[in-house]
């Protein structure tokens, strides 16, 4: 198996999740076969156990760029404003509630967009502690209220997608069939055939988390983030130079690749 990237949204320095072993068998669509292949490419894990206000925080610092660049913004903000740090109040949504925003701003700097996800970020803190007091108790809500419930909180929170709120479901709730949508496994699902090639991001969303069994969503999520970095590249797939170079050669559509001449175009610019 490879290795998870030491830094990631799906767990920081620590790589994230514990491995797991799962019930051999047969897979029963070919969303799971996918996902049991990629379970033997990288790794087979369990999500949860991270805390949901910083996991929540995390995942918006990680929108729009890279883990390269996100983390260190994330390793900032908790250096200034988590336990021990200079502004520590004791409490990260106390901490970040009473934050200066300008002074956020510069510490997640490194992450991109750092004036609107400051402002985000500090709004979110202000009303997570006006409806839940604290962090201690919107980590319990995230790990034992009702998911759709959850869901539907986390969405409400300007700036917060479906993305955004399935990855606090998954990494800090530890939810089994949250698959969460980035922009990786929007294009691979679509390549691969798995949802259809015009499907927004909620639509194969839903196709995946109905076809793959809830405990291997997880690391389905993770591990085609990896295989998209790695082969099904946006721009140039590793089967356009070689059709035998992709793990997934022999269940893939090919949706929006085409091999013979070199095009690849977005699975919903492929002609019928």
């Amino acid at each position: 198996m490879g290795d998870e990237p030491a830094e990631n949204i799906s767990g920081g320095a620590a790589g994230g999740g514990r491995e797991s072993a799962f019930a051999d068998g047969d897979p029963e669509t070919r969303a799971e076969a996918v996902v049991d292949r990629l379970g033997e490419l990288y790794w087979t894990k369990a999500y949860g156990g991270r805390d949901a206000f910083e996991c929540l925080v995390r995942t918006i610092l990680s929108q729009n760029t890279s883990d390269v660049a996100s983390q260190p913004a994330h390793d900032s903000l908790m250096d200034r404003y988590g336990p021990g740090g200079p502004v520590d109040e004791g409490d990260l949504v106390a901490s970040l509630a009473e934050a200066d925003q300008q002074r956020l701003a510069e510490t997640i700097s490194s992450a991109g967009l750092y004036n609107q996800k400051s402002e985000r970020i500090v709004a979110i803190a202000r009303e997570v502690r006006e409806a839940y007091g604290g962090e201690q108790a919107f980590d319990q809500f995230v790990r034992e209220g009702d998911p759709d419930e959850v869901r539907d909180a986390l969405l409400a929170y300007n700036g917060v997608g479906p993305k955004t709120a399935d990855c606090v479901l998954l990494f800090a709730g530890g939810r089994g069939g949250v698959f969460p949508v980035d922009t990786h496994v929007h294009r691979i699902a679509r390549r691969l055939g798995l949802a259809p090639a015009d499907a927004d991001h909620e639509t194969v969303r839903e196709h995946l988390e109905a076809d793959v069994p809830a405990e291997k969503c997880g690391f389905g999520h993770t591990a085609m983030i990896q295989f998209g970095r790695e082969y099904c590249k946006a721009r140039k797939p590793a089967c356009l130079d070689d059709p035998e170079a992709c793990p997934m050669a022999d269940i893939c559509d090919q949706v929006g690749v085409y091999p013979s001449d070199g095009e690849v175009v977005d699975p919903s610019e492929a002609a019928d």
